[in-house]
């Protein structure tokens, strides 16, 4: 078959039939699947039985956009406006792309997608005018959509922020490239393998439904080339104390001589800790024992039904406080630096009041990667905390006990739904392709559970109430909580694309501790600006020696330095305590090593 070539140049391949045999053996495999599946999803439900949900519409959209609409509808004027402004640019559009075809110049376009938006990367988005055509028609719509729902006056601040959000969510979902006929690069793949990609990608789909038990479970890595404790979380250690809501880690030395002062890391437990130690050549955890600190990792257990009960101050408890007394038994030492990252840090902000109130004083100084303690502008999570969704959620939390794992990843992956769901949509499923192995991916898919006592508290008196900042309205062990009587040195990292932990809000706490303070602003997001090597020359950070309290005025006299900030903070840190002593040996100390790093709590998935 000759090749069909597009009036802009561009060739089809020409289209071939598909291997019959593989096509047979395809569909007979989707049908033995297919009926294993929905059988095993049906068993299942009929198990798990419990109450349905106590609302149709646990989740609230409907009534924000019903609520939304008639705030329109109040002001048509604004609405028109919106329209024929839409009109105008699509008619401009519809003439640029009749001149194309007509064998005119290409027209400046219309809209552009923006920078970070990886969608349209293929040339035959802007080579080909049909598909340039329906790039910029998609854009112009969806800039349409977002406008209105934006123009909406009188709603409330929440009921806003839900109907943007669920907005963006219809609108990336709608993009011409999530769609075989719509998508350039899917339409090439398909003729030259003659459609063997859509068999390959509805194998996929198939396993991936297997995967989640009937429930769709989107691989977005190559997960057999990764095994925690082989070729990821592989710093040489011991656990040396274990109890039931997490084992203490303690890394081996790589110097002769330590910093005096050990180094507590409490990682959230909403993910793993081995965020901080994927690989050697990208583990915090690596590098901080290279410049001679005793590193000791707070090892989260992966909590099932039997530990319902447990609570924020269980956590405080059985976390801080119990690492804290295991580390002064292995090392001697009654004055410790602690790093807590995101909600690790706002455990840390917490167990820091509650030792201030005890006048606690063995932890000399804190880090804060991350790390909310005011929620009033908790960014886009709070889309899902209303009172609506919290009953739902606690209604599911008190059948199980727990949050389950992939019901919170699947929350995250929404804040970015085009990089963390789409993208893998259309190279799974459209294109056929096996997910390329990557570490940060592998750990991002291995979800951990929520304690129902502990999560529901976390949600309610935090994010809906945010109660951690008013003096004594949060009690904890006894002790009623007052985030200003937080006086030691304090280093807190924010990071500028932060969708899950926004850097003002983070910012906030530089107005509230106390003691001396350092607040630094790493470039990129939540995972990619903390988890950033020195030797990988990439990204930024922003210093200012000055915390004026709107953290814009911060920002404008800030100086902007190439790299890392890694080395920044290990100069603050070692700057307030320069001793040193022999490198202390895992399990040589006052605590027998129990097992080797990464310990088994952190290989418990949430599928066991």
């Amino acid at each position: 078959m000759a090749e069909t070539n597009s009036p802009s140049g561009s060739s089809i391949p020409p289209f071939r039939l598909p291997d019959p045999n593989l096509v047979a053996r395809t569909m007979a495999d989707v049908a033995e699947r297919g009926q294993r599946i929905v059988a095993d999803f049906l068993r299942r439900q009929a198990a798990e039985g419990g109450p349905a949900p106590s609302t149709p519409d646990p989740l609230g959209i409907g009534s924000a956009f019903m609520e939304m609409t008639a705030r329109l509808m109040a002001n048509p004027a604004r609405l028109m406006q919106a329209q024929i402004g839409f009109w105008q640019d699509y008619l401009t559009l519809w003439q640029n792309t009749a001149r194309r075809v007509l064998g005119g110049r290409p027209a400046e376009p219309v809209i552009e997608e923006g920078p970070a938006d990886r969608r349209f990367r293929d040339d035959a988005w802007r080579e080909n005018e049909v598909f340039d055509f329906i790039r910029q028609s998609y854009l112009l719509s969806a800039r349409f959509f977002q406008t209105v729902v934006r123009q909406a006056e009188g709603l409330d601040p929440k009921t806003a922020q839900k109907v943007d959000f669920y907005t963006r969510q219809f609108v990336d979902a709608m993009s011409p490239t999530n769609f075989l006929l719509t998508n350039p690069e899917v339409l090439r793949r398909t003729a030259e393998s003659g459609g063997e990609n859509l068999l390959k990608g509805l194998s996929n789909l198939l396993s991936d439904l297997e995967r989640g038990r009937g429930q769709l479970r989107i691989r977005m890595t190559d997960d057999t080339k990764f095994k925690v404790g082989e070729n990821i979380a592989v710093t040489p250690g011991k656990v040396i104390y274990q109890n039931d809501l997490m084992q203490l880690i303690q890394y081996a030395p790589s110097t002769p001589q330590v910093l005096k002062r050990p180094l507590l890391i409490i990682p959230p437990w909403i993910n793993k800790f081995y965020i901080l130690d994927l690989r050697p050549k990208n583990s915090f955890v690596r590098w901080a024992v290279e410049q001679g600190h005793t590193v000791f990792m707070v090892s989260w257990v992966n909590p099932d039904e039997r530990l319902a009960d447990k609570g924020f101050d269980d956590y405080m408890r059985e976390g801080p406080y119990a690492a804290l007394e295991a580390m002064e038994k292995a090392t001697g030492e009654r004055a410790f630096n602690v790093i807590g990252y995101c909600l690790g840090g706002t455990l840390l902000a917490c167990t820091l009041a509650h030792m201030a109130a005890k006048r606690d004083t063995r932890i000399r100084t804190a880090t804060f990667f991350t790390t909310m303690v005011d929620f009033e502008e908790a960014g886009e999570l709070g889309v899902f905390i209303d009172e609506e969704q919290l009953k739902s959620l606690e209604e599911k939390m008190s059948q199980r006990g727990y949050l389950e794992g992939r019901e919170m990843a699947t929350t995250f992956n929404m804040l970015r739904a085009n990089d963390l769901i789409w993208s893998f949509v259309v190279n799974n499923y459209l294109l056929g392709q096996d997910p390329f192995p990557f570490d940060l991916l592998y750990w991002n898919d291995d979800s951990t559970r929520m304690p129902a006592r502990m999560h529901s508290f976390y949600l309610r008196r935090m994010y809906q109430q945010n109660d951690l900042v008013k003096p004594g309205a949060i009690e904890l062990d006894g002790v009623r909580l007052d985030l200003r009587k937080i006086r030691l040195p304090t280093y807190i990292l924010a990071t500028r694309e932060d969708h899950i932990a926004p850097w003002r809000s983070c910012y906030r706490a530089t107005q509230i501790y106390q003691g001396p303070k350092r607040f630094v602003l790493a470039a990129s997001g939540h995972i990619a600006g903390v988890v950033n090597p020195p030797d990988a020359g990439k990204y930024s950070h922003w210093v200012n020696e000055e915390l004026p309290p709107d953290p814009e005025d911060w920002l404008a006299g800030a100086t902007e330095l190439a790299g890392s900030w890694w080395p920044d903070w290990h100069r603050w840190v070692s700057s307030l305590s320069r001793e040193t002593v022999p490198a202390r040996i895992p399990g040589e100390g006052g605590l027998p090593a129990i097992e080797d790093a990464p310990g088994s709590y952190v290989k418990v998935i949430a599928t066991d």
